[in-house]
C-alpha cells in the first residue's frame, strides 16, 4: 500500500477481518519468539497473560479459574501450572482470606523478563500510534473490545 494509500481505502468489514487476523498472525509469532526462548507452550503464555491481567485487576486467580479461563481441564492445567512453577515463573500460594483456596502468583523474575521482551513492542506501538488524537483511541479501543466480545460470543456457541 502506498504513502497516504489508507487514507482513500475503503474500509470494509472484509478489509477489517483481514487486517485483524493479519495482527493475531503477526502478534502470535511474536509470542512464540517469547516462548521458544523460554522453554514454553503457547498454553503456558496465554496462562502467564491471563494470571498476569487478573493480578492488574486486583482480582485473585486460582487453578480453577484458570482452567475455565483457557477451556483446560483440571490435568491439563495442573500440567500447565507444573510447568510454570519448575520455570520458576509462578507459584501457588495459600489465599490470605480463605486458607482452603490457592492463588496463583507471578514471580517478579516473570515478569521482568517479559517486560525485558515485550517492552520494545510496546514503545513501537506507541510510536505508531503517537498521531492519534483522543477521539481515534477511542474508536480504536471500542473497535478492539466489540472485536473480542464478538470472537468469545461466536467461540461460546461453537463450543463442544
Amino acid at each position: 500500500m502506498s504513502e497516504g494509500a489508507e487514507e482513500v481505502e475503503r474500509v470494509t468489514d472484509d478489509l477489517l477481518v483481514l487486517l485483524l487476523r493479519q495482527l493475531t498472525v503477526e502478534s502470535d509469532r511474536f509470542a512464540e519468539m517469547f516462548g521458544e526462548a523460554h522453554g514454553l507452550h503457547r498454553t503456558d503464555l496465554n496462562a502467564l497473560a491471563v494470571i498476569m491481567d487478573a493480578a492488574r485487576m486486583g482480582t485473585p486467580m486460582s487453578p480453577s479459574m484458570l482452567a475455565s479461563a483457557l477451556h483446560l481441564s483440571a490435568s491439563a492445567t495442573t500440567s500447565v501450572l507444573d510447568r510454570l512453577e519448575r520455570a520458576g515463573h509462578l507459584y501457588r500460594d495459600r489465599s490470605a482470606t480463605d486458607r482452603r483456596k490457592v492463588e496463583l502468583r507471578m514471580h517478579d523474575q516473570a515478569r521482568e523478563i517479559g517486560a525485558e521482551f515485550f517492552l520494545p513492542l510496546g514503545r513501537s506501538y506507541a510510536a505508531a500510534w503517537q498521531d492519534m488524537g483522543e477521539e481515534e483511541r477511542r474508536t480504536v479501543a471500542r473497535f478492539l473490545r466489540s472485536s473480542i466480545a464478538a470472537t468469545v460470543e461466536v467461540r461460546g456457541r461453537l463450543a463442544p
